[in-house]
């Protein structure tokens, strides 16, 4: 087996530079985009450990790249987190955080700054013991907290224009190899009234109400789906559900004349994209076919640096072969480490994988330390063993994909 003992001692060798880079990043708040301040921290640490390079692009994403061979691979950490809530509701410093019986506390420390300092040490020590030949390999630590896959959707499109033959996601993955998740799409419903004086409502058009039927709808629609409609065997149940709403009226003694409604839906891959929409304005009675309206949303904010990168809010999903030479190297790589066999998953939430493997094609898995469920709670955690053992993971597992797909 290649060098998996050099490895584990390497690793540890370093485990106290990744716990301390781990603390690090997670104090430095990273929320609604803000990326510089973590970034500058992360491109510091890749360039004391030689990084070929280390730089933002355009949209203020960090790249860090090591070698310049003919396969080139991605690793994908998202180093924005969502932000704290009320800081009352928190028992210590969501940034600072907290160690306790192993475990870091911390807003980011699963979701998913978790996965940085192993992918940043991993691909170093990789190198050090000669696992990157013939490859290019990049750390990417980027945005995806507002968009998922408009960061990976830059990287090839637009800044650098990389197109990767394989990526890693460094989502939660409890120590497993995932290999895809569910879509979604993000849709609005507008209703159009009438506005009147409410003592004389009846003269107006109330739009709150022309929607009450099909909020209605909706909730059966996912109750239905509960029963088996769209239903993946891998992927699951598909869902629908109403997450915002707005009115927008005159006055609060006026009758509202448009109401909208956010609907998140997600999707297996046994629902095609225009069936989904199809469904939804199927829920609108021909007579209101003219006053309510689904609409696709768009996100088109720019990052903090400016830059903008418009795409659909419709994140395909996908679901990597578990027969794939990427998702055989990943499980390989388990069991030369650590002398197991783990099952695969899936996520329940969604991840960059929406763009590299839905839209672009490109075979991904994940791997990463902690859990998901613990993602955007004030109990966000993260065992600091598994954010140290995962690094062993990123260094061998290139080398364990190029015996699989040995040219």
């Amino acid at each position: 087996m290649p060098k998996v003992e050099d490895i584990k001692k390497k690793v540890e060798d370093n485990r106290e530079n990744i716990i301390r880079f781990m603390r690090e990043i997670c104090a430095i708040p990273s929320v609604e985009g803000q990326l510089k301040d973590v970034g500058d921290c992360i491109q510091a640490e890749m360039r004391k450990l030689g990084f070929d390079e280390a730089r933002f692009d355009k949209m203020g994403n960090t790249i860090g790249r090591i070698g310049s061979g003919p396969r080139v691979i991605v690793f994908d950490s998202h180093i924005d987190t969502v932000g704290v809530g009320d800081p009352k509701e928190w028992d210590w410093d969501p940034f600072a955080g907290k160690v306790e019986n192993g475990i870091l506390y911390a807003r980011g420390a699963c979701d998913e700054k978790g996965s940085t300092p192993g992918m940043v040490y991993g691909l170093s020590i990789a190198r050090e013991l000669g696992l990157l030949e013939d490859y290019t390999a990049y750390y990417f630590g980027n945005m995806e907290e507002w968009c998922d896959g408009i960061a990976p959707n830059s990287f090839v499109e637009a800044d650098p224009q990389v197109r990767p033959d394989f990526v890693v996601i460094g989502e939660p993955t409890k120590m497993q190899v995932y290999r895809g998740h569910k879509g979604r799409i993000e849709l609005k419903i507008t209703a159009s009234g009438r506005s009147a004086h409410a003592a004389s409502h009846y003269l107006g058009d109330n739009a709150v109400y022309k929607m009450m039927s099909i909020i209605t709808q909706i909730r059966e629609l996912d109750r239905r789906m509960r029963f088996g409609m769209g239903y993946h065997p891998v992927q699951g149940y598909p869902s629908v559900a109403v997450t915002d709403v707005a009115a927008r009226t005159a006055s609060l003694n006026a009758v509202p004349d448009q109401f909208t409604i956010y609907l998140d839906r997600r999707i297996t891959l046994n629902e095609p994209r225009d069936e989904v929409i199809a469904q939804i304005k199927g829920l609108i009675p021909d007579y209101l076919q003219d006053e309510i309206q689904v609409e696709e949303l768009f996100y088109g904010a720019p990052s903090y640096t400016g830059f903008v990168f418009p795409v659909s809010k419709f994140y395909p999903p996908w679901l990597l072969d578990d027969s794939h030479p990427l998702t055989e190297a990943g499980q390989n790589t388990i069991e030369a480490l650590w002398g197991e066999k783990r099952p695969l998953g899936t996520w329940d939430f969604s991840t960059n994988g929406t763009y590299w493997a839905g839209k672009a094609g490109i075979p991904s898995i994940g791997f990463g330390p902690g859990d998901e469920k613990f993602a955007h709670t004030i109990l966000e955690q993260v065992p600091l063993d598994e954010v140290v053992d995962v690094t062993a993971f990123y260094a061998l597992l290139p080398q364990m994909l190029a015996e699989k797909t040995k040219r």
